[in-house]
């Protein structure tokens, strides 16, 4: 996929047809190539980049209903405290293990989705992040083979609702507020490179640098990570891994700042691309009846 004819920087996105089936396309300037179902594509990711050569369907961006690209089955698996400055700003020690939580599928949003604040919420977090996609079994694998596995990256933003991530030791309801997932355009590993050359990672809330740091400061290296999880479960084509966010979150600043309705976020990664969620409130069931 190189050519002048082809799609040269390759960019995943999910799309609903007009019947509810969720698709795989690639970006081709102002329309999309289908690539075939989710399940299809991710029975075999790397056939299915071939094949956007053969497509000859392209589909008006203005005007389609875009969805994320990963099955409704995929596993993701956020790693918290992962950049030292971020675990000192929160005065954790850095961990001597990866932290792990879990999202569903079901928080996942695309670029400008509005993003509601929960109901008993002062307001949410960002996190500004990186996502890398699984592109083939993993399973007791060593880092470099891991690494290899990755089919490509997203910008995500790891939106938190505090009150209830704070409510228990385990971060799960905090982490999975609805809507609270918001994805980018996945671009093909191929594109980024590796994280350990260091990619800038930076949060924008309303036109202002909130966060701006360096996937250097990682703790746990994403095929370490891999590798270490594979040694207990088996990652699979679609699953996702958040590799952890910098320093400069809202809830650790004097006072706090957090987000609200009418603010917009921005998370922009070097080679990647960005994801921006304008942020709206929640009627209290006081105000809804």
């Amino acid at each position: 996929m190189r050519s002048d004819q082809e799609v040269s920087l390759v960019r995943i996105v999910g799309m609903v047809t007009p019947e509810g089936e969720r698709l795989v396309a690639a970006r081709d300037g102002d329309h999309l190539i289908p690539l075939g179902t989710v399940a299809s594509f991710w029975a075999d990711p790397a056939a299915g980049l071939e094949r956007a050569a053969q497509v000859t369907e392209r589909i008006p961006v203005d005007g389609a209903t875009l969805a994320h690209p990963v099955p409704d089955g995929a596993r993701i698996l956020c790693l918290g405290l992962n950049y030292r400055a971020h675990a000192a700003e929160g005065k954790f020690e850095p961990p001597a293990h990866p932290m792990i939580f879990g999202r569903w599928t079901a928080s996942l949003v695309t670029d400008g989705a509005p993003v509601a604040v929960p109901v008993d919420e002062a307001g949410l977090d960002w996190e500004a992040e990186i996502a890398a996609v699984v592109g083939a079994p993993i399973a007791v694998a060593d880092a470099d083979t891991a690494r290899a596995a990755v089919f490509g990256y997203a910008a995500f933003n790891d939106l938190s609702a505090r009150r209830a991530q704070k409510l228990t030791a385990q971060w799960t309801l905090g982490k999975n507020a609805d809507d609270s997932g918001p994805m980018g355009d996945l671009v093909t590993a191929d594109e980024v490179g590796d994280l350990r050359e260091g990619l800038r990672v930076r949060a924008i809330v309303n036109g202002e640098t909130m966060q701006d740091g360096n996937t250097r400061d990682m703790i746990f290296e994403l095929g370490e990570v891999l590798a270490l999880v594979s040694r207990t479960l088996t990652l699979n084509p679609g699953d996702i891994i958040v590799t952890g966010t910098p320093e400069g979150v809202g809830y650790v600043r004097t006072p706090p700042v957090l987000l609200n309705d009418g603010d917009v976020v921005t998370v922009d990664i070097e080679r990647i691309g960005s994801v921006t969620s304008p942020i709206v409130g929640r009627p209290t069931a006081a105000a809804r009846s």
